[in-house]
């Protein structure tokens, strides 16, 4: 089987069936597309090879002219680059931007490793290196961070999409701006100050007190918040221990106030999730945050969910003070509000189903 990347001498590449060459300046220079049919581990053999006849390249950028427009001497490249490691293995190489000032290497591993090594432990990924910004004397100052991902079996792309979540990451962190995409992670890196001042919404949900997952109405209320989102377009996330407080049109997250975090509470609401949703969502991530005595964050994440898979029903219903065991329930969110899935709604899912079913075709409209 041909490698996805070869060293045809000591200027030019193949990567894939393209051509590629140097950008004047010991780089060599591919395009988007080359990611995706570029083997991690055919390129990291390929620099060993260029390192032993020592036309090593200084990394290998990716060019961000659109289509086919190949320049590499005159290229804008993109921020993230694959380098080979001192020891021989593959690499992606990045700066990120900060106002911060750091004295050296370790002051900035000391504030940085934190935050992103719970995003990188994930991909079983690490960094290699981290070096802080040595030619500028004021801000914004670019450090640079290496980090080496797991070869086997990866494409450039997917090394390309763990560099690309940490620096989002990491500008996120800088820039005290939280999404939907960021949230779990800022947490995990123990940045939850950020979260304050962010207002609820389409995708946030926050509780400054555990559900009583010992009660029927607990368990009910907590897959009930899950379902929302994962009737929603965009997925969401709901954090258990952050205080709120209202301001006109809604609630913005005030202080953190810690609940009680134990071997067991993960296991608790993933279990109370699994008997009480139907079906369990894709993906859905339930994380704790300590912030010491026992106490901390729990996190739930449910990512966009495939159309499919909709609607998640909810077994058990509230209705006024009373709790029904043996309903379904079926809501989803709008706004900062839930609101529930109509009769029309839930009829008409279902004829399209049993037509799709019968006939192979969805019904005319």
């Amino acid at each position: 089987m041909a490698s996805s990347v070869r060293l045809l001498d000591d200027y030019t590449w193949i990567f894939g069936d393209a051509r590629r060459s140097h950008d004047g300046a010991d780089s060599i220079v591919i395009k988007r597309g080359d990611l995706a049919v570029a083997k991690a581990t055919d390129l990291a053999r390929e620099l060993r090879k260029a390192r032993e006849r020592e036309v090593e390249p200084r990394g290998v950028l990716i060019d961000l002219a659109p289509g086919d427009q190949y320049s590499p001497k005159e290229s804008v490249v993109d921020p993230i680059s694959f380098v080979l490691t001192d020891d021989g293995r593959l690499a992606v190489e990045f700066d990120f931007t900060s106002e911060e000032y750091f004295d050296d290497d370790e002051q900035l591993q000391a504030v940085v490793r934190p935050l992103i090594d719970p995003l990188l432990q994930r991909q079983k990924a690490h960094v290699v290196a981290l070096h802080v910004d040595g030619y500028r004397s004021s801000a914004p100052y670019f450090h640079t961070v290496v980090v080496c991902v797991p070869t086997r079996g990866k494409t450039l792309q997917e090394h390309y999409a763990v560099a690309d979540d940490v620096m989002t990451l990491l500008q996120a962190a800088a820039a005290g701006q939280v999404t939907r995409d960021t949230v779990v992670d800022l947490l995990l890196g123990g940045r939850a100050d950020l979260l304050i001042g962010l207002r609820e919404g389409p995708w946030l949900d926050v509780k400054s007190e555990h559900y009583d997952l010992s009660e029927p109405a607990g368990q009910i209320s907590l897959a009930q918040a899950i379902s929302r989102f994962g009737n929603a377009e965009e997925g969401g996330v709901v954090v258990v221990g952050m205080g709120t407080k209202r301001v006109p049109g809604g609630e913005v997250i005030k202080s953190l106030k810690p609940v009680p975090i134990d071997g067991s509470v993960l296991r608790r609401y993933r279990q109370v999730l699994e008997n009480r949703l139907f079906p369990f969502p894709d993906r859905l991530r339930i994380e704790s945050i300590e912030s010491g005595a026992g106490n901390g964050v729990v996190v739930v994440y449910i990512p966009p969910q495939e159309e499919e898979l909709k609607p998640f029903l909810v077994h058990g219903a509230i209705v006024g003070d009373r709790v029904e065991g043996a309903f379904i329930s079926i809501v989803r969110r709008s706004g900062e509000d839930s609101i529930p899935i109509t009769a029309q709604q839930i009829h008409g899912t279902l004829a399209a189903g049993r037509a799709l079913m019968r006939r192979g075709q969805l019904p005319d409209r």
